[in-house]
């Protein structure tokens, strides 16, 4: 399964685990910033 835009789909995962627990915010933007990064630099192919 190739998924094109994985940042959307992620920004909706994790805007929705924001609200569900707010203390998780800096865990999931360190997650999201790292994976886009990763994802961009060409190091994960999805």
């Amino acid at each position: 399964m190739i998924l094109r835009n994985i940042n959307p789909i992620l920004s909706i995962i994790f805007g929705f685990l924001i609200l569900v627990n707010p203390k998780l915010l800096s865990v999931l933007v360190g997650i999201y910033l790292i994976a886009t990064g990763l994802i961009t630099l060409g190091f994960l192919r999805f």
